[in-house]
């Protein structure tokens, strides 16, 4: 008997690092199809025409990408909440950031977003193209962030924003930073919260890319509380964070 568990337990592992190879050559394979597209696009195709296309296909290469995943990789995505955000107008769409899948899970469901990305990703061989043709907005420069944020609020989008900053280091969140206050209060426009829910952290910043991930995997993202446009930028951020924080608990979980 023990032997038998052994070699399922063996097989097990097995599928684990294939179902991880599989993973990550599929995005690869994704990226750099549309790769020379993107490129060439950026350059040629007025805004008006680039912007949508380029959104339209990282939205619909994330479903396809997460359906795979799903079929594949032993992996269940639980994103029906983020569909009662369309034709809501213009959000700023704020989540914690356990893993690399977030913005992949937001994006699958919300055509017409537009992610706030490190300046480092929009120079990314895999994803730079891409990002730069949906006219994603780069974290470089601050001022800059915000007015971009708000021009794309004004045209209806859905910006999407990590308050950390980057992954989540200590969960259940990390210290928030005020830029979703200044972009709300900027444009008027409210925040609408995400709470994302995992089995474990895989892809997170303590997780090495090459490490295999202990399926199945379980993702799900709930609609938060939506936030008006702040008067008080420090005031809204501690009040956002010890949200975030309490919704995230695991007493909260639980219940």
């Amino acid at each position: 008997m023990s032997r038998r568990r052994r070699a399922r337990s063996l097989l097990w592992i097995a599928y684990e690092h294939l179902a991880m190879v599989i993973g990550l050559a599929a995005l690869a394979a994704i990226c750099l199809v549309w790769l020379p597209f993107a490129m060439l696009l950026h350059p040629l195709l007025p805004r008006r025409i680039g912007q949508p296309l380029g959104r339209a296909f990282i939205s619909g290469g994330s479903r396809g990408y997460l359906g795979l995943l799903a079929l594949l990789c032993t992996s269940r995505f639980d994103l029906s909440e983020l569909d009662r955000l369309r034709g809501q107008g213009p959000l700023i769409v704020a989540a914690n950031h356990p893993s690399l899948l977030d913005a992949v899970m937001i994006v699958s469901r919300l055509p017409n977003a537009v992610c706030v990305m490190k300046a480092s990703l929009l120079d990314n061989i895999l994803f730079g193209a891409a990002a730069r043709l949906a006219r994603y907005i780069s974290n470089s420069a601050p001022l800059e962030m915000i007015l971009n944020a708000r021009e794309e609020l004004q045209h209806g989008a859905h910006v999407v924003i990590f308050p950390e900053g980057t992954r989540t280091t200590r969960f259940p969140i990390d210290v928030c930073q005020p830029i979703v206050g200044l972009i709300s209060k900027r444009s008027g426009i409210p925040v609408q919260t995400l709470l994302i829910e995992f089995s474990t952290p895989y892809l997170g910043k303590a997780w090495p890319l090459f490490r295999r991930p202990m399926l199945p995997l379980s993702f799900r993202i709930r609609l938060g509380r939506r936030f008006p446009p702040p008067a008080d930028i420090p005031a809204f951020t501690a009040e956002l964070e010890a949200y975030f924080r309490t919704e995230l608990s695991p007493s909260a979980a639980v219940s």
